[in-house]
């Protein structure tokens, strides 16, 4: 089975969204990344993870990563290839000067395809593969998370000795106490930090009631990945700079996470291209 047919994810929900076509908008922008700031702290630019866009890159992949580097984007996280091959998708990124440092997919392709995952994300360009989401079938037990925790460390070690890493994408089920275990908790203690690193989202984590920059601080240097995603009064999710997570305070420990990259994200638009817009202008005014 070729890795094209069976690369792009999806989330349970993703067959809900509507074909549309791409609305004309008006960008804000706001000019080049402030590089020197985020050097002085370590940090390189940021990107955005394109399921924020899933319904764009449904309809025309190359527009879509067009429009994104015309925001002002260096860096992109994919979510599926949308039937595009990694060649294809390096080619993409090459001609609008974009670089994708990691890439998301379903457990059910390390357990089945692992081989083809590698050579495909070493194809692209990937830095990071990413582990993003467990279905309710597979997060029944704690049993299961011992399971994929082994799967992740023994992945994990097939990633660096290609020369790539792998990590984990949290939700908020996953600090949801499972037979009296928090399932974070094991994963973190469970998997070797050399293999297994982690994507710690800011909206899943914080919507669960846990803190941040509590883990970050009791494991430091597992958290190479972000996902900046904010979140309303309502604990719903909104526009990067539209609701109440303190990204400036979290990213005061940007150094003991490890982080390297980051995103934003929101997994719910009610315009995609203009979220990924106002999530650009909200990220060059935070305090890095």
């Amino acid at each position: 089975m070729s890795m094209n047919n069976i690369y792009p994810m999806r989330r349970r929900d993703f067959m809900k969204n509507s074909m549309i076509m791409l609305p004309a908008v008006s960008y804000l922008h706001a000019g080049k990344l402030n590089a020197a700031s985020l050097s002085e702290h370590g940090l390189g630019n940021f990107g955005i993870q394109l399921y924020t866009v899933r319904d764009q890159m449904k309809l025309d992949v190359n527009r879509t990563l067009q429009s994104i580097a015309e925001i002002g984007y260096k860096e992109v996280e994919f979510a599926g290839y949308f039937g595009r091959s990694p060649k294809d998708i390096k080619n993409i990124l090459a001609e609008n000067s974009l670089t994708s440092p990691s890439t998301h997919i379903e457990i059910q392709l390390i357990r089945d395809y692992a081989e083809q995952v590698i050579d495909s994300a070493l194809e692209v360009g990937h830095k990071y593969i990413v582990m993003a989401w467990l279905d309710p079938s597979e997060r029944v037990t704690l049993d299961q998370y011992r399971a994929h925790a082994d799967l992740f460390n023994v992945f994990g070690e097939k990633c660096k000795a290609a020369g790539l890493k792998f990590a984990f994408h949290n939700h908020d089920f996953d600090f949801q106490e499972l037979e009296d275990v928090i399932p974070m908790d094991l994963l973190l203690e469970r998997t070797d930090s050399d293999a297994v690193a982690f994507e710690l989202d800011m909206y899943w984590i914080t919507k669960a009631k846990a803190d941040p920059i509590r883990y970050i601080n009791n494991h430091p240097g597992r958290f190479p990945l972000w996902h900046i995603k904010d979140m309303a009064p309502s604990t719903k999710m909104s526009d990067v700079g539209a609701g109440i997570i303190d990204f400036s305070a979290i990213f005061a420990h940007n150094k003991k996470a490890g982080l390297e990259h980051f995103f934003a994200e929101r997994d719910d638009p009610p315009n995609s291209l203009v979220t990924a817009s106002n999530c650009f202008n909200a990220m060059l005014k935070f305090e890095y």
